[in-house]
């Protein structure tokens, strides 16, 4: 059992995450008088796609039993070490007030130079499932000085992650996450789909009456709550990774209320859950290729193997699917194909990591598994005590309401085939997923994203992202009704901060909404 498809956090998320202390318990307040005002349109009631073609366009509308959302009331801002912290509570259901409200947490770095403030900058470091009040805390390693200086920086952790009601399932992500997640057998294939069900079970006896209002389109009419708190008629947004489909969502959603948008390592926005993994694959495949050809050229590479370390890592995985290695715990599982693979995915984000994702594999080739796992907990989050963050949770709650793909349970069998072909290496690593198949709620009706009348919008993609790769981001620019494409040459998962260029080109848009030149490639 693993995430019902590939993982796609930010780098900088993945790496600076610090969700400890997050309550498990989903706190949803007493529904509060009906009012009347602005009202937040409710989800399109299309019907759920579930094959890999794009959803057809479907007009929000407003069901006649729906109430409007109460105005969002101005924040009330307390000191929290560095910054500002405050709660805003929202609509569980947008579509059903009586529901009651849930309590957002929001984060604020506010502008360093008062003088040449802006105005607010939201932001979002990706997942789905990663606390954004993380992005905050580490905004100085996150934005230049420029945007520092005129905007406040805002993240709050979306509804179902961090400090806002996040979901929780289980205790221990080892039994599911560390299972071999490419089934050779009957009972391996069984060991999986027993896991998916145990997990979801368990989802929905710990957060149930949360399922249902996790979408990506109830974080993004919380996203215009958040506006409203801050008193701007229109928002700025800086999203990297899932951020961007948050972004673009939001942009479609309420177009008249974007200021200006930044959408960084972006996914195909309507391509569906098939389609969307085809992509995935090949970019991990590419990038698998990279860090490899690149040990292949140099001598120092831990895992050079004359100048053939790819033979020597299919010779490894096929040795740890068979004969697990000792992780170096007691307390923890011996080393698989499971952990080994989250292990390598987590060094191909940012092309800095190659060199641990190599010597942990040399590592291994010696008997020894503790590396690997290390790369393994880091990217899973689990923490130096011992316990998990609720981010892969979260993840998975997300997904499979936004789109859980075909919910037949043969279909990772054909999939892995045409994934195989597509991706040796992760292909059936990406096929045989079950969660979403048996999940206990049904999908959010989809919403296809077009950004109509939201203004310019600028992508950024790199040319040698393996989580987004930038065929995704293409057509994320091309699905946006005024999108403007920055191409960065790089190896790696967003490329804000990567030279100067897409630094100098973003904040110049996000500040004086100078849109880039169209076809900018910043090498």
């Amino acid at each position: 059992m693993r995430a019902p498809r590939l993982v796609v956090l930010a780098a900088l998320a993945a790496l600076l995450a610090a969700c400890s202390g997050q309550s498990s318990d989903v706190t949803v307040n007493a529904a509060p008088p009906a009012t009347t005002g602005t009202t937040t349109p409710p989800s399109s009631p299309s019907s759920p796609t579930t094959t890999g073609s794009a959803p057809a366009a479907t007009a929000p509308s407003t069901p006649s039993s729906s109430a409007a959302p109460a105005p969002a009331a101005p924040l009330a801002w307390q000191t929290c070490g560095r910054f500002q912290c405050a709660t805003l509570p929202v609509p569980l259901d947008y579509s059903d007030a009586s529901k009651g409200t849930i309590d957002l947490a929001l984060k604020r770095r506010p502008a360093s130079d008062k003088s040449k403030r802006v105005g607010s900058l939201l932001v979002n470091p990706g997942g789905p499932g990663v606390p954004g009040t993380t992005l905050v805390d580490q905004a100085t390693l996150a934005f230049s000085e420029n945007l520092l200086n005129q905007f406040d920086i805002v993240g709050w952790d979306p509804r179902g992650t961090g400090q806002s009601s996040p979901i929780d399932c289980v205790d221990n992500l080892d039994p599911y996450f560390a299972l071999d997640p490419i089934p050779d057998t009957p009972a391996e294939k069984q060991a999986i789909i027993d896991a998916a069900k145990q997990f979801d079970a368990a989802c929905e006896q710990r957060s149930g009456n949360l399922l249902p209002y996790v979408s990506t389109q109830d974080s993004a009419r919380d996203m215009d709550q958040i506006r409203a708190a801050l008193g701007e008629d229109k928002i700025s947004y800086f999203g990297f990774s899932y951020g961007s489909q948050l972004g673009a969502t939001y942009a479609t959603l309420f177009p008249t209320h974007v200021r200006a948008m930044v959408i960084d390592g972006a996914a195909d926005p309507n391509a569906g859950y098939v389609e969307s993994t085809k992509e995935q694959v090949i970019g991990l495949e590419r990038g698998l290729q990279a860090m490899f050809d690149d040990c292949a050229k140099k001598t120092s590479c831990a895992f050079h193997h004359d100048g053939n370390p790819m033979a020597a890592y299919d010779a490894l995985m096929a040795k740890l699917a068979t004969n697990p290695i000792p992780s170096g715990e007691s307390d923890r599982p011996a080393v698989g194909p499971g952990i080994a693979i989250y292990a390598v995915v987590s060094g191909l984000y940012v092309q800095e990591y190659w060199p641990v994702v190599t010597r942990a594999l040399a590592t291994a080739e010696k008997g020894d598994g503790s590396a690997l796992l290390q790369l393994y907990d880091t990217y899973v989050e689990r923490q130096s005590d011992g316990s998990w963050t609720n981010s892969f949770e979260d993840l998975i709650a997300i997904n499979c309401l936004d789109d859980p793909g075909p919910k037949d349970p043969s279909f990772p069998d054909s999939y892995a085939k045409e994934l195989e072909a597509l991706s040796p290496h992760f292909g059936a690593w990406a096929a045989y997923s079950y969660n979403c198949i048996y999940w206990p709620v049904p999908q959010k009706p989809p919403l296809k994203l077009t950004g109509a009348g939201a203004g310019p919008i600028v992508v950024v993609g790199t040319t040698g992202d393996p989580i987004t790769p930038i065929e995704s981001t293409k057509a994320m620019a091309d699905a946006l009704e005024q999108a403007t494409l920055v191409t960065v040459d790089a190896n790696q998962h967003t490329g804000y901060g990567t030279n100067e260029c897409v630094v100098q080109a973003v904040d110049a848009y996000l500040i004086a909404l100078q849109v880039p030149p169209k076809g900018l490639e910043c090498k």
